[in-house]
């Protein structure tokens, strides 16, 4: 992923939208689907806005991880895309009643 590819992925993963962090960071909110298209990454400063916007490091947004081992982080990366894909599915049982919740959860350990 890109740096605007993992921006726009926390702000999903955090419910935020794309108008709400191009006001705080003081850029056009065009420039994260510009960003995703060309796969550029912002000026430093602007970097910086948009991580503390999100409460992430630079670092984050620039390599998609942190700085452990490149094997760490690939576990890591596909253990979040993971995460991704089934957000919404685990949302939605989670808000079921604890029977139904509970009937389901025992019914994927039996899988």
């Amino acid at each position: 992923m890109n740096f605007w590819e993992t921006v726009d992925s926390e702000l999903k993963y955090q419910n935020k939208e794309r108008k709400d962090l191009a006001n705080a960071a003081g850029f056009d909110v065009s420039n994260i689907g510009k960003g995703i298209k060309n796969g550029g990454v912002p000026l430093a400063d602007t970097a910086v806005r948009i991580a503390q916007f999100l409460n992430v490091s630079v670092e984050y947004l620039v390599s998609g991880g942190n700085s452990l081992g490149s094997e760490k982080n690939t576990e890591l990366s596909t253990d979040f895309q993971k995460f991704f894909f089934y957000r919404k599915l685990v949302t939605k049982i989670d808000s079921l009643p604890s029977k139904t919740k509970n009937a389901i959860v025992e019914m994927f350990e039996k899988i």
